[in-house]
C-alpha cells in the first residue's frame, strides 16, 4: 500500500483541492461522499479573506463545518509564516503544497544580492507560496490560476509566469503546466484555468515527450499539438529579478502557450488541443427540480426588459466623465443559457436578484430563472449543497465563483498517485 501523501492547502476557499484529492466521507452526510484520488491526506490548510473582517470569513466557516474545527487556519498567511519562522507556531510536515492563488503583479523589488531571500511586492500571494517552498521544500506542488497568468503583463508578455518558473527552478523544481478547459474533458462548465505541477529533484526529462505523452498532466488530460504545431523554447534561468527586468520586453505575444514543461530552466511550450471521447455533462444535468427553486429566483415580467437589454448586442454612442465621446459595442450573450451544453464560466457575481449580463439564466417549465446555489455547487463538481452552511445565497455564489472544478485536481491526483505507488 502506498504511503500517505500529506498535503498543505493554501488559499483553501471551501476546500476544492481537498475534495478533489482526499475525497470526502462522513457517515452523518453520505450525500457528500466523494472518492479519493489516492492516499492523500490534507494535514494543514489556510484560508483568509483580506481586510480581516469576521463577516468576510464565510468560506473558512464552510470549510471547517465540513472538515472539523481547527482544520483550517483563518489568519493572514504572511503573518502565519512570520510566526513559523520565529518559532511561535508550527506547520506539520507535508509532501505536497496545493493552492489556487490570485493573478497579481509578481515582480521582484530587489535583486538577490541586496536582500536575504527574494523581496517580492508586499501582499502578492505568490511570495507566500515561494516562502513556504523555501522553508519546507515539499516533493510536489500543484497550483491553479487564471490562464492570463501565461501572458501578463501587457507591457512584458509572459513576465509574471517567467518569474514563477525561475523561482521554482531556483529551488530545484521541474514543472508541467496545461491550460485546462473543464468542458473539454466532459465536465459541466466551460472554465479555462492553468494548472501547474512542480516536482522536486525529478529525473531527467525528454521535454517534448513530457509535454505530450509522459507527463502527469498530459496523461490526466491528453492533448495533441494544434494544426499549426507551434512550439516555443526559452530559458527562464533561476533569477526572478532578471525576469522582472527583461523577460518579454518587446514581445507582442507570450512565449508561454497552453501547455509546457520546464526543467533546469529550459522551457518547451506548445499550442495544443484537448483529446477526449468520454461522457459529457451539461448544464441541464445539474438543474434541480422546479419545486426546489425559491420563487425569488424566477424573473418576473417587470424585470425581463432589463435582462434582455443586458444580454443583447449593443452599439451605442457614449460619453465618458471627461467629455470624451466613443462608440461602445458588444455582442449578444445566450439568453436563456443552453441546458444541452456545458455552462459558461460561473463568476463571483452569480448571486442577487438584479439583472446582469454575466449571470446564468435557464428556462424551466416555461419560466426563466437564475441558477440556485445547489446548481452552482455542482457546476464546480462539489456535492450538491456543499456551501449550504448558513451563509446567504449571494455568499454561496461568491464561494463557487472563486472555486475550482474539483474533477481536475482529482484526475491529476490519480495519475500522480499511480506514479508514486
Amino acid at each position: 500500500m502506498a504511503s500517505t501523501i500529506r498535503i498543505a492547502e493554501l488559499f483553501a476557499g471551501v476546500g476544492g483541492f481537498r475534495l478533489g484529492l482526499d475525497g470526502y466521507h462522513n457517515a452523518e452526510h453520505p450525500e457528500f461522499d466523494m472518492p479519493p484520488a489516492g492516499p492523500y491526506e490534507t494535514v494543514w490548510a489556510n484560508q483568509w479573506e483580506p481586510m480581516g473582517q469576521e463577516s468576510k470569513q464565510f468560506a473558512w466557516r464552510c470549510y471547517e463545518s465540513h472538515f472539523g474545527k481547527g482544520s483550517c487556519v483563518n489568519e493572514d498567511i504572511a503573518k502565519v509564516l512570520d510566526d513559523v519562522e520565529s518559532g511561535k507556531r508550527d506547520i506539520p510536515q507535508f509532501d505536497m503544497l496545493v493552492g489556487g492563488f490570485p493573478c497579481q503583479d509578481y515582480s521582484v523589488a530587489k535583486p538577490l544580492f541586496m536582500a536575504e531571500g527574494i523581496d517580492g511586492k508586499k501582499g502578492v500571494l505568490w511570495w507566500s507560496i515561494n516562502r513556504l517552498l523555501e522553508m519546507r521544500h515539499p516533493k510536489y506542488v500543484l497550483l491553479e490560476n487564471v490562464d492570463r497568468l501565461l501572458k501578463s503583463p501587457a507591457s512584458q508578455r509572459g513576465r509574471d509566469f517567467a518569474i514563477i518558473l525561475s523561482c521554482l527552478n531556483r529551488l530545484g523544481y521541474s514543472v508541467e503546466w496545461h491550460v485546462i478547459n473543464a468542458a473539454d474533458y466532459g465536465m459541466p462548465q466551460r472554465r479555462r484555468r492553468v494548472y501547474i505541477l512542480a516536482m522536486l529533484d525529478a529525473p531527467k526529462w525528454n521535454l517534448e515527450e513530457r509535454l505530450f505523452s509522459t507527463g502527469v498532466i498530459a496523461r490526466a488530460f491528453p492533448v495533441v499539438a494544434d494544426a499549426k504545431n507551434q512550439t516555443e523554447s526559452v530559458n527562464v534561468g533561476d533569477d526572478p529579478y532578471a525576469a522582472t527586468l527583461n523577460f518579454g520586453k518587446g514581445d507582442k505575444t507570450s512565449k508561454f502557450h497552453e501547455a509546457g514543461v520546464m526543467q533546469d530552466g529550459e522551457v518547451l511550450s506548445a499550442r495544443v488541443k484537448a483529446i477526449y471521447d468520454g461522457p459529457r455533462m451539461t448544464l441541464g444535468d445539474v438543474l434541480v427540480p422546479a419545486e426546489e427553486v425559491p420563487s425569488d429566483f424566477y424573473i418576473d415580467d417587470a424585470a425581463l426588459a432589463s435582462w434582455t437589454y443586458l444580454k443583447g448586442a449593443k452599439r451605442e454612442n457614449r460619453t465618458a466623465k471627461n467629455g470624451y465621446s466613443y462608440t461602445y459595442s458588444e455582442g449578444p450573450v445566450a439568453f436563456p443559457d443552453s441546458i444541452s451544453q456545458p455552462s459558461r464560466t460561473i463568476l463571483t457575481g452569480e448571486g442577487g436578484r438584479g439583472a446582469s449580463r454575466t449571470k446564468h439564466v435557464v428556462e424551466q417549465d416555461g419560466r426563466l430563472r437564475r441558477l440556485v446555489p445547489d446548481e452552482l455547487d455542482q457546476l464546480q463538481m462539489f456535492p450538491k449543497g456543499w456551501t449550504d452552511t448558513g451563509m446567504s445565497d449571494g455568499r454561496r455564489a461568491f464561494c463557487m465563483g472563486n472555486a475550482l472544478v474539483t474533477g481536475i485536481p482529482h484526475r491529476i491526483g490519480k495519475v500522480l498517485a499511480e506514479d508514486i505507488a
